[in-house]
């Protein structure tokens, strides 16, 4: 269906399903992009996912995640580093340009915020080169401010472009993330400056509902069931020149606990009302 050209489901929103019934229900529903996760991939096997995907005709938009790039101690810096050496290996397996970075939080005992940042501009000065030669992207992905402490110090888009433009854009940009930049007024400008220098690598939905569950990583909302304008977010990263797949990923509970088809389908009607 044309109007699902731009769909992708993200793996995570139907995680429900396994690697062949993510497949067949991506066929039954029209959808042609999907965007995986290591871990899953890595269960299924990275060969057998990448033919299985292939022989569907799927585009893997993305793969999910690198990072996590704030740690001080010298052996777990190297064993981050080689892990994300791997995610890239692994993204250019799939056939996809873009890896989404998670970048980190604060390590245990650590207060301070901007050594934290600089770690991973020198880990990203080591793997850009790397991801470049395999032709994939880094897409530094900002969090809401609430996972700074434990998942991610980049919180504005503004913090993951200061990052960003230190590379070529070939290797570094930025993803953006309805769920995570809603708030941000500024968010609208730091789009549109990411955007004239080709810099947003994957755009990305879900919406904002509360209350929030408790530890927050699953209160990722379907959209059209929050408080975030997805046309409106829509607009500003086209208007800033995007014109890739626009993915859909959904951490949440109770859509985990349906069947993967039907919250597969829903999520598709749900972008077509949403966004066209």
């Amino acid at each position: 269906m044309t109007e699902l050209a731009r769909f992708s489901i993200n793996q995570m929103t139907v995680k429900q399903l396994s690697m062949p019934e993510l497949v067949d229900a991506c066929r039954e529903s029209g959808v042609v992009n999907v965007g995986l996760w290591r871990e899953p991939v890595q269960s299924y096997g990275l060969e057998a996912t990448a033919k299985l995907v292939r022989d569907a005709g799927l585009t893997v938009t993305t793969l999910c995640r690198g990072g996590f790039f704030t740690a001080i101690d010298p052996r777990e810096r190297a064993e981050a580093l080689a892990d994300n050496r791997r995610a890239i290996d692994e993204a250019a397996a799939l056939g996809t340009d873009t890896l989404v970075l998670v970048s980190g939080g604060l390590p245990a005992g650590s207060k301070d915020l901007h050594g934290a940042r600089e770690r991973i501009a020198d880990a990203l000065a080591e793997l850009g080169p790397y991801a470049e030669e395999h032709g994939v992207r880094l897409a530094i992905e900002p969090l809401h401010p609430m996972y700074a402490s434990d998942r991610c110090v980049v919180s504005t888009l503004a913090q993951a472009l200061d990052l960003a433009e230190r590379f070529p854009a070939q290797q570094v940009g930025v993803t953006v993330d309805t769920y995570h930049i809603w708030w941000d007024d500024t968010a609208p400008a730091q789009i549109a400056r990411a955007g004239a220098s080709g810099r947003i690598h994957t755009f990305q939905l879900a919406d904002w509902t509360t209350p929030l569950p408790e530890g927050v990583l699953t209160g990722r909302g379907q959209i059209g069931d929050g408080a975030i304008d997805m046309r409106e977010w829509q607009r500003y990263v086209e208007d800033a020149g995007y014109t890739g797949a626009i993915e859909v990923e959904l951490f949440n509970d109770g859509l985990w606990a349906r069947d993967g088809r039907e919250v597969l389908a829903e999520t598709a009607a749900r972008f077509v009302e949403h966004t066209l």
